[in-house]
């Protein structure tokens, strides 16, 4: 592969050190738009793939361990051939020991895909583009890889936390992290607004549409304490701004409890869906 960037060098190492991470996160909890209900977020992208007799590829781009080809795989529609590409080695190998062998894995960039032009009938991406370097050649690989009339389809970030408890923990988080966290960037900011995504898709795709997907999930404020260790920014802190982090946040979420102990929030993410011009 190629040189990675520092963020890249970042994502690698968290990815090796917690594989599976993502879906951990998102494969156990319920999401919904405005029109529907999916089990998961990823089930939210696996109801875009058609369930047909004729021949399909899907490529899963930013696969980690596999959930969502999991999900495909098991529908065992015969004409179906699924391919996950990923940087990181431990998701791969933890994809591969749960995916059929039919499943094709492979390690690459999204920047430079091993794949022939035109290859692919949709492609699938969750929680994964917008951490992404250099945005439009990754959508100029996409739009090569894909069949003319194929198929788009992302989870991204739309906002961190849902509800009262989002202000409430910015509020608590950015001292901290002006004071103690290192600078890094990951993706592209266009990747976090409609606006951006249209501008990034212009040109090569065509029929984009939106929805907004959220995860909500009602956790006691130390659950979601030990969830948020797992995010980048967090896990990116010293031990000593990670210890004052986490009293100032259960200090700030203390009066958002209810009467049983949880708080209302979850994740917000947008679906993005174009097709190949």
């Amino acid at each position: 592969m190629t040189a990675l960037s520092t963020a890249e060098m970042y994502l690698q190492d968290f990815h090796q050190r917690q594989p599976g991470v993502t879906s951990a996160a998102f494969g156990h909890l319920p999401a919904r738009s405005a029109s529907a209900h999916h089990a998961s977020s990823y089930a939210v992208l696996s109801s875009l793939i058609a369930d047909t007799d004729t021949p399909l590829t899907v490529l899963d781009l930013g696969c980690g361990d596999g959930h969502l080809l999991g999900l495909l795989a098991a529908r065992q529609q015969p004409q179906l051939q699924l391919i996950g590409i990923d940087m990181s080695a431990a998701e791969l190998a933890a994809a591969r020991a749960t995916l059929p062998p039919s499943v094709r894995l492979q390690q690459g960039r999204a920047q430079a895909l091993d794949l022939a032009s035109a290859a692919v009938d949709c492609l699938v991406s969750h929680m994964a583009l917008m951490l992404m370097d250099d945005m439009e050649q990754v959508m100029r690989e996409i739009r090569r890889v894909l069949r003319p009339g194929g198929q788009f389809a992302a989870i991204v970030g739309r906002t961190f936390l849902l509800g009262e408890v989002n202000d409430a923990f910015m509020d608590v988080f950015k001292p901290i992290a002006n004071d103690a966290l290192p600078p890094l960037r990951f993706g592209d900011r266009r990747a976090g607004s409609e606006a951006g995504w249209r501008e990034l898709l212009d040109g090569g795709f065509a029929h984009v549409a939106f929805d907004d997907i959220d995860v909500p999930w009602s956790p006691t404020p130390h659950a979601l304490w030990a969830a948020l260790l797992d995010t980048y920014d967090i896990d990116r802190l010293d031990d000593v701004a990670r210890q004052r982090l986490r009293q100032a946040f259960l200090d700030a979420v203390r009066c958002l409890q209810r009467a049983d102990g949880t708080i209302a929030t979850g994740w917000g993410s947008r679906l993005v869906r174009a097709q190949a011009a």
